[in-house]
């Protein structure tokens, strides 16, 4: 079942690779490939994409959860996935006080439903209260209204990479450089 809000919404979150059970690592991967092969910004700019190309970097965050390093924060209703993001931070002391927000997603037919709000709303507690973060940093594809959502949160535009992401010829994103401070 799709809920109509994020009211019948469970967020969790996973700090360790062995949290993350075979059912839920597929799912994890079957969202990722649905919302890049609807042109969403998560991570692979090239679709389609299916679950074998999207399985390695999928290993790759799984395999860094670390309660003080990397969490994977997700979101379910009715027991099925229907959004994720992963936050990280550097343990190098000059920037061990901020972290970064990686992967937000939500499947696209819950979209408008506030799974995306619901996350990121936990995942500032869980940076601020848990892992004892000062801010949080992300970047983002610009020209697809990712901008509007994340300033609706409180983040701010710090800064821009023009023309840094060719999705293709002629089809040149900025990346937008945003942060949550204080948290």
């Amino acid at each position: 079942m799709i809920p109509d809000s994020a009211d019948s919404l469970t967020v969790q979150q996973l700090t360790t690779p062995g949290a993350v059970a075979p059912q839920l690592r597929r799912a994890l991967a079957e969202c990722w490939v649905e919302v890049t092969n609807a042109g969403g910004a998560a991570g692979f700019p090239f679709p389609p994409v299916d679950v074998a190309t999207v399985t390695p970097a999928l290993d790759r965050i799984i395999d860094l959860l670390c309660p003080d390093t990397s969490r994977l924060l997700t979101a379910t209703a009715d027991g099925e996935l229907v959004g994720w993001l992963n936050v990280r931070r550097d343990q190098f002391e000059l920037i061990a006080h901020w972290g970064t927000l990686h992967h937000v997603q939500t499947r696209t037919a819950v979209r408008g439903r506030g799974i995306g709000l619901a996350l990121v709303k936990e995942v500032r507690r869980v940076a601020r209260d848990e892992m004892g973060l000062e801010q949080l940093r992300l970047a983002a594809r610009g020209d697809v209204g990712l901008e509007g959502f994340y300033g609706r949160l409180g983040w701010k535009e710090v800064g821009r990479w023009p023309g840094a992401l060719r999705l293709a010829p002629g089809d040149d994103r900025d990346e937008v450089l945003m942060i949550l401070d204080p948290l």
